[in-house]
């Protein structure tokens, strides 16, 4: 069996979609699948079981990119079609069954759990390798908790100050995780690493990952963090999907959407809509009640018993 798949073209998006991906692979153990999804989220799929292949679709104008696609797309002969992107594509190729996505109200893991009828929806997942795990130990050795944050995004208005990320993190090694390291995560060129570099600097000794790790060596560093705090982004979404207990950051954006969704994870969301109006005191509570979670201790274990 074939099952065509197309995810998201963004890094968050597409992970969301892997929780409906992992429910597949156990449903189907035997199908193999082919990826469409775009350039920056290509990795996000790269250590998947049983793909078959990945189509990258780079957006071109009056919708042309859709055309090689279609033409690749309807000399097979497909199980299932599943298509996040709500495209005329599953329409247009031969399938025995297709499921399109159609907006509908909550967060984005039950509109996608939806469209398999599936309640709860499954979590989303990552997949890594021996060869990520093995350098997430080297970068990340045993010797205390780490904590991760994420002080980047791709839109300037859902970034907090980096001067209250550096405070929350020095707060939290003081007074919850005591003798904690910090790193930092950001993802490749000038822009991310201009926006971390103030934290890197106020946090001497940090460890540095900034644009230097693929997608799946993020997500096992991620699962080694005690805590990840980061903005509404890729990585966020990452984090709360490699297990580690995940703090998201919301001001403009919709939590009760895009929030994470893990094991153990939470938004803290701004009294005003700005990331101005969301205090350190704010997500140092938060950060407090995660770690207080039961599901934190579980994450913990469960992580343990994998290593050991």
């Amino acid at each position: 069996m074939r099952i065509l798949f197309v995810a998201s073209s963004r890094i968050g998006d597409a992970v969301l979609c892997t929780g409906l991906i992992d429910h597949l692979l156990r449903q189907y153990p035997k199908a193999r699948f082919t990826i469409v999804t775009g350039p920056v989220a290509e990795e996000v799929f790269a250590r998947m079981p049983n793909r078959e292949r990945t189509i990258v679709v780079e957006k071109r104008r009056f919708g042309l990119h859709w055309l090689p696609l279609w033409w690749f797309a309807v000399r097979h002969w497909w199980g299932l079609v599943v298509d996040i992107r709500a495209s005329a594509l599953a329409y247009l190729v031969p399938t025995l069954s297709r499921v399109v996505m159609r907006k509908s109200g909550g967060h984005k893991t039950h509109q996608l759990g939806r469209l398999l009828r599936l309640d709860p929806p499954p979590r989303p997942v990552v997949w890594t390798d021996a060869a990520d795990r093995r350098h997430a130990a080297a970068l990340l050795p045993e010797g205390g908790p780490i904590i991760g944050l994420g002080p980047t995004s791709n839109w300037g208005p859902k970034t907090w100050a980096p001067e209250r990320f550096v405070e929350l993190a020095q707060r939290l090694a003081a007074e919850t995780l005591p003798g904690a390291r910090f790193a930092i995560f950001a993802g490749p060129g000038e822009k991310e690493a201009s926006l971390a570099a103030p934290v890197l600097a106020a946090l001497p000794g940090a460890i540095d990952l900034v644009g230097r790790l693929s997608l799946p060596e993020v997500a096992a560093c991620m699962a080694r963090c005690a805590i990840f705090i980061g903005n509404d982004s890729g990585l966020m979404h990452i984090g709360a999907a490699s297990g580690a207990p995940t703090l998201g950051l919301f001001g403009p954006t919709p939590s009760d959407e895009y929030g994470p969704s893990g094991r153990c994870a939470a938004p803290v969301v701004s009294v005003d809509q700005t990331m101005a109006g969301l205090s350190v005191e704010m997500a140092f509570a938060a950060a407090k009640k995660l770690l207080a979670n039961p599901a934190y201790v579980f994450s913990r274990n469960d992580d343990e018993r994998a290593a050991s």
